[in-house]
This record gives structure tokens, C-alpha cells and sequence, in this order.
């Protein structure tokens, strides 16, 4: 079996690119509430490696599991969905 293809991708919004070679990433999902039944907002902050340094803040990526880079980074830039404007 190939670990490879398990790897999890996720699409979000860079909130941070002022580290060297690293940005975080922003990524929102929608939970249903246990009890009432609202669809809820969620968010969750990932720190990816970013070895341009082409991101900028605002900008949609799609970022992919990796092995650990260091203690927080273990997500990597896949490609740029969308540039901010």
C-alpha cells in the first residue's frame, strides 16, 4: 500500500507569510452543532513551508501533509489557487 496518497490536503487563506519560508494557513470548515442542528464555522491555523517565499497574505492555497520540517511545520504549499487582490 502507498502512504503516499494518503496524504491529507486542505484549501485555505494565508493569514501570516512574514516568517522565511514559512506561512500559516487558515483553514474553515462547517460542523453541525450536536444539539441544534446550526451549521457552525470552524477554523483551524496550519504552519506550511513555503520554499519561494511566493505567498503573500490573503492569497488561497492548497497545502499538503508532510513529514515534521520542525516543531509546528508539518504542512507544505502545494499551489496557489488565488492571488489577493
Amino acid at each position: 500500500m502507498k502512504m503516499r496518497n494518503l496524504r491529507k490536503e486542505r484549501v485555505g487563506t494565508v493569514t501570516s507569510s512574514k516568517m522565511d519560508k514559512s506561512i500559516v494557513v487558515m483553514v474553515e470548515r462547517r460542523v453541525k452543532h450536536a444539539k441544534y442542528g446550526k451549521f457552525v464555522k470552524k477554523s483551524s491555523s496550519f504552519v506550511a513551508h513555503d520554499e519561494k517565499n511566493e505567498c503573500n497574505q490573503g492569497d488561497t492555497v492548497k497545502i499538503m501533509e508532510t513529514r515534521p520540517l520542525s516543531k509546528r511545520k508539518n504542512w507544505r504549499l502545494v499551489e496557489i489557487l488565488e492571488r489577493a487582490k
